[in-house]
């Protein structure tokens, strides 16, 4: 679905989408059409999903996590790549409640010593969070921010509670800020738990061309939801 949505819709093409409207307290009906004839689309947005992703990956971006100091630093056992990885972006490290102490004159493997780990109300944290960190370093571009499984799994939580639900009734500002925001994520195709945000609902010139008895069946459409 993700790829499918790709060729179809650019991020840029959020802003120029038109609203329409909300249907069953539960979607945003948006049509976007482009320079060309043929281009006329109707989109169909889950208003819960879509806001739900954005607080998530501003949860993401902006979130730097409280810490606790250990007794005593505690030294890591690391590989060299890894060491030399956890010196570099130790920005993001600290962002995510791990404090290291860094001797840049100790031996290889010894350089880096762990003085406080995060610390969260329901979850609890240890050095495998900090490796698996390091782990997700590896594959994440310079400036980019990475997060352990466990502060990923909170921050869907926190931005689940703080989201636009299912049955609340939006008014046309409320509905444009929601799509307008989809523009700007780095992945607006799926929520943090999976579930796709919006869906290609019908071709407008294709539906134009039927014979008039042809209709979108809304009662299929909601049995099977997005």
């Amino acid at each position: 679905a993700e790829e499918t949505l790709s060729r179809i819709i650019h991020k840029a093409d959020f802003s120029r989408m038109r609203i329409l409207g909300q249907f069953n307290l539960g979607f945003i009906i948006a049509r976007l059409r482009g320079g060309e004839e043929e281009d006329d689309d109707l989109f169909v947005i889950d208003q819960h999903a879509s806001d739900e992703k954005y607080n998530f990956e501003t949860l993401q971006e902006t979130t730097k996590m409280e810490t606790q100091r250990l007794l005593r630093p505690r030294p890591l056992e690391l590989t060299a790549a890894d060491e030399l990885l956890a010196i570099e972006r130790i920005d993001v490290l600290r962002k995510n409640g791990f404090d290291l102490e860094v001797d840049e004159d100790a031996p290889a493997h010894q350089r880096i010593k762990l003085t406080a780990i995060p610390v969260s109300k329901n979850t609890s944290f240890s050095v495998e969070d900090l490796e698996e960190l390091i782990h997700l370093l590896r594959d994440s571009a310079p400036g980019q921010m990475a997060r352990c499984s466990k502060v990923r799994a909170m921050f869907a939580m926190r931005a689940c509670r703080k989201s636009v639900m299912i049955g609340d009734a939006l008014n046309m500002r409320q509905m444009k800020e929601i799509v307008s925001h989809m523009g700007t994520m780095d992945q607006p195709w799926n929520c943090p738990h999976g579930r796709p945000t919006m869906r290609h609902l019908a071709s407008l010139q294709h539906v134009q061309r039927t014979p008039p008895s042809t209709h979108i069946d809304w009662d299929t459409f909601m049995e099977h939801g997005l």
